[in-house]
């Protein structure tokens, strides 16, 4: 593993990761589960989180990072800590009063992004953030996760002609895909 892989994989395994009976968003069930927040919202571990991403992109370019509001923030904020590159978060649904839309923080039309997730089994919020960064007029040139549960994101972003680096996936923990 590269340094800051491990220091993740190091860091999920002692703060965020819980073995019993789960049932997850995908609606699946799991003898395992990772609370990615657990790590992310950790002051501790935010230049990890940041650097494990950035060392997965392996020079990927981009000029502003986020995802869907709530897992994907801090993933998003502590990559910017780490590049100096803006972050911004995408709403479930597009807020009532202020600017309104779906966005928030500072993305312009024409930029080239990368989005963010701190765990995924189905791929179904990065797929939202997705689709909701383009409709802002946005280029996706990138998703990263911290940990890919499910191993089919991937084919799925390909298909769509981005870029897919996840930093772990669950054989790099010890479980098999979609377990």
């Amino acid at each position: 593993m590269r340094p800051a892989q491990a220091a993740l994989a190091a860091a999920l395994r002692e703060h965020a990761i819980e073995e019993g009976e789960f049932t997850l968003s995908s609606g699946g069930t799991s003898n395992w589960y990772l609370d990615g927040r657990q790590v992310t919202f950790r002051g501790d571990c935010v230049e990890i989180v940041g650097e494990a991403i950035v060392e997965a992109l392996d020079g990927v370019e981009f000029d502003a990072v986020g995802g869907l509001a709530v897992g994907a923030v801090p993933v998003a904020l502590a990559v910017a800590f780490v590049t100096g590159k803006r972050s911004f978060a995408v709403r479930k649904e597009a807020k009532g009063h202020g600017v309104g839309g779906r966005i928030a923080g500072p993305l312009d039309p024409g930029d080239r992004v990368l989005v963010v997730e701190d765990t995924s089994t189905t791929g179904s919020a990065v797929l939202t953030a997705v689709d909701a960064i383009s409709e802002f007029g946005c280029e996706i040139v990138a998703a990263s996760l911290l940990l890919d549960r499910g191993g089919q994101l991937g084919a799925t972003l390909a298909a769509r002609g981005i870029v897919y680096r996840p930093v772990l996936v669950a054989p790099d923990l010890g479980y098999a895909f979609g377990s």
